[in-house]
């Protein structure tokens, strides 16, 4: 799983409990997953169709740190679905304790609202970089690195179907 946001639980977020009001964590999670589906998908336009249980496993207190993980659990047709842990970050010893977790399905819509397919490059960009860096999102300089790349082995099947189509 990668990190893709980050949260400080703060007074407003609290329920009469004294701890995060568990609304407030479901709306995190939905926001930072809906956010990593479009970046992942390349699509301004993701919407939440399914959100499965969600367990709450640990109390979140004023001023805790809350770390929003995830990771591709598969893709459809016209839908991601996205896995996801929320932890709670100790910034004292660096310890992390699960506070819950769920997988979401995010569908991919047009101008019209209706859903559309993912394409095969998206899915295979994802599985690529997977399996090269462990995560689906890159940082700039990994962005770059990949683009050289790409151009390179563009150039290489270009030079190929030259040879080929010359002999």
């Amino acid at each position: 799983m990668e990190l893709i946001t980050t949260k400080i639980c703060m007074t407003l977020d609290i329920g009469v409990n004294n701890s995060l009001f568990g609304g407030n964590m479901m709306s995190l999670l939905d926001e930072a997953a809906a956010a990593y589906a479009c970046q992942i998908c390349d699509s301004a336009k993701m919407v939440t169709m399914k959100i499965e249980e969600v367990v709450f496993k640990s109390p979140v207190k004023v001023g805790n740190l809350i770390k929003i993980y995830a990771s591709v659990d598969k893709f459809g047709t016209t839908s991601i679905t996205i896995n996801l842990e929320a932890r709670k970050h100790n910034v004292h010893t660096g310890k992390q304790e699960l506070v819950c977790s769920t997988k979401m399905v995010f569908v991919k819509l047009d101008e019209e609202g209706s859903s559309i397919p993912i394409s095969d490059r998206v899915k295979l960009r994802y599985a690529n970089r997977f399996k090269t860096y462990g995560r689906g999102l890159l940082h700039p300089e990994e962005l770059e690195s990949e683009k050289k790349r790409v151009k390179w082995f563009s150039f290489i099947k270009l030079c190929f179907w030259f040879l080929l189509l010359n002999i």
